[in-house]
């Protein structure tokens, strides 16, 4: 299986992936990193934070870019050159997400894409924005 090649990529392409949030997720995230930062596996502790529940942890919501560039657009054999993020609000337990990738820019002689990167809520919310820079399958 492989992905698009530079010379197939088109300026303003996109793709997306969509998943709901469950506390499975965080509770694994969690125990898979180390963060086990009482706003997202303490209810109790939560509640008394601005955001008044359990968050996501924002690396867990950012990890579905990858899903999105590894699996789709560009696809396998892209390869993550780096990664800006911007959280914008909080994704809380339950939420569903949507990853969206844009091609901006194509600079073919490097091989390298550019695209914009953002994940929005069920209410069509923005959560996270950024940028990303990929090497695109050969």
């Amino acid at each position: 299986m492989q992905g698009i090649k530079i010379g197939e990529l088109k300026v303003g392409q996109t793709a997306s992936f969509r998943k709901t949030i469950s506390e499975t997720d965080v509770y694994l995230f969690a125990g898979i990193t180390g963060d086990t930062n009482p706003a997202h596996i303490d209810e109790i502790h939560a509640k008394q934070t601005k955001f008044g529940k359990r968050i996501a942890h924002g690396l867990l919501v950012s990890s579905f870019i990858s899903t999105v560039l590894g699996t789709m657009l560009p696809g396998p054999g892209t390869i993550y050159v780096s990664q800006s993020v911007n959280f914008k609000a909080p994704v809380y337990i339950g939420d569903t997400i949507e990853a969206r990738v844009t091609v901006k820019e194509l600079i073919t002689e490097k091989n390298r894409v550019i695209l914009t990167t953002d994940i929005l809520n069920q209410n069509n919310e923005v959560v996270l924005t950024g940028e990303a820079i990929v090497l695109a399958p050969k």
